[in-house]
């Protein structure tokens, strides 16, 4: 436990007002990019904390796993309801209650920056590739789910 009293976690009222915050401050561009690799590095972190490199694990496994990691017995930092290969080249991950959908009016254009990079980390850690990741869908826009979409790059 990282603080003795108050545990690990802390409000998502207060991350999103630093997000804000920093989007006031930085812009959206630079606070998407910053946010983005934040996340990054947080994911690659942990798929090297929980032995993920090169796993062999399928995708039902791998999303079985994030959802642990990420959800409501870990940092509750999304539900990860499931990743699907639709192709030799694009990974969908699908997730839901978002950190950063929570709280936004329907139409709102915020995408999920941090969560999309942490999924981006632990993916380039545990298929040993190189991806580029982008938030295709949004429950703030008409979708059932968060969806988070990853290329292979060469």
């Amino acid at each position: 436990m990282l603080r003795p009293i108050l545990g690990d976690f802390s409000s998502i009222v207060c991350f999103k007002a630093a997000i804000i915050g920093m989007e006031e401050a930085l812009g959206e561009k630079a606070t998407a990019i910053a946010l983005t690799a934040a996340g990054r590095y947080r994911g690659k972190t942990l798929a090297q904390e929980l032995n993920l490199a090169n796993s062999s694990m399928s995708l039902e496994q791998l999303a079985d796993k994030l959802d642990y990691v990420f959800g409501k017995d870990g940092t509750r930092l999304c539900i990860v309801e499931k990743i699907v290969q639709e192709d030799n080249e694009i990974i969908k991950v699908y997730t839901s209650e978002t950190l950063c959908s929570a709280d936004e009016p329907q139409d709102s254009k915020r995408k999920c920056t941090y969560t999309l990079g942490a999924i981006w980390g632990v993916l380039e850690i545990a298929l040993n590739h190189r991806l580029q990741g982008k938030h295709t869908e949004s429950v703030l826009r008409g979708g059932k789910y968060d969806v988070f979409e990853f290329n292979k790059l060469s």
